[in-house]
């Protein structure tokens, strides 16, 4: 068939959403003649009414409603297509908004996003540091980084980097009190209690929380390992604030069997059919930074 299968198609949808033939040949900047005409072949090609037409105005039969449904899908995925490959080659710009937990936001994540700022001078960047969780679409965000397990499943989730969470204590403390072979024990332990005093473990195979005690409290990683080095009592905390110590002996790991399942570094972002390239190559640049880390190289 030598006639294009897709004329008519852009001419119909317009008409269709418009209900008007001169409206929709303004829509689409051509005159009332050349849509007509464009449907009327479409029509023939279809072998079907697809328009009811009145002087005042038109509406859609059972076919051009089922039609018009199709023809939509078809126009946004057309859409789609040149957006995806002119975003193969464009440059990240305009205004970025994005947020991440405080602690791991200063350490690891605000140092990655400087340097790919610095790769794209058109680019501006708002990082909101909180140990909030934000709402991003009521507050705007392009994207957040989260840690540990997601709950929120409006939310795209892309992985950037493993987390586990290590139990641990000084020799100093162990060497006064003990060292606990059983969760049983836990209760018989100061355990330095961070932003909740809820831990994560596992037994048999399950995950389960665990609600401990002790006289020292603080919503403060660091401070939590300050303790800990400093022999106060027992700590949970993230990989990414023990590994160092426990390499050089200053903390000792415990419970090792009863290690709650790997949680990961997440980068989430408003659920949308088509990722805008500002977005998509800073979790890209995350990824292969976090990645270079050496808290992050086994």
């Amino acid at each position: 068939m030598s006639e294009n299968r897709w004329e008519g198609i852009d001419e119909f949808v317009a008409v269709a959403e418009c209900s008007q033939f001169t409206a929709a040949a303004e829509r689409l900047g051509v005159s009332s003649s050349h849509v007509s005409r464009q449907i009327v072949r479409l029509e023939e090609r279809l072998q079907t009414r697809l328009l009811y037409r009145s002087t005042r105005r038109v509406t859609l039969t059972e076919a051009g409603q089922t039609f018009l449904q199709h023809c939509q899908r078809l126009q946004d995925s057309r859409e789609e297509a040149l957006r995806a490959v002119g975003d193969l080659t464009s440059e990240p710009k305009g205004m970025l908004r994005m947020t991440c937990a405080v602690a791991y936001g200063e350490r690891f994540i605000v140092p990655l996003v400087t340097r790919f700022m610095g790769l794209y001078p058109q680019l501006r960047i708002d990082i909101e540091l909180s140990n909030r969780q934000l709402d991003l679409v009521h507050e705007g965000l392009d994207l957040a980084i989260r840690l540990g397990r997601l709950q929120d499943s409006r939310l795209v989730a892309t992985r950037l980097a493993p987390r586990r969470m290590y139990l641990c204590a000084s020799p100093s403390y162990l060497e006064r009190y003990g060292r606990p072979h059983s969760l049983s024990e836990l209760s018989r332990h100061n355990c330095l209690i961070g932003s909740s005093d809820i831990w994560q473990l596992e037994q048999n195979g399950r995950e389960f929380s665990q609600r401990v005690q002790g006289n020292w409290r603080c919503n403060s990683g660091q401070a939590v390992l300050d303790a800990a080095l400093q022999g106060v009592g027992l700590c949970q905390l993230p990989d990414y604030y023990v590994l160092e110590h426990l390499h050089n002996g200053a903390l000792i790991s415990l419970l090792e069997a009863h290690m709650p399942p790997n949680t990961a570094v997440w980068a989430l972002y408003p659920q949308q059919r088509h990722l805008s390239p500002k977005v998509r190559k800073l979790v890209d640049f995350l990824k292969v930074g976090l990645a270079e880390r050496p808290e992050y190289r086994g």
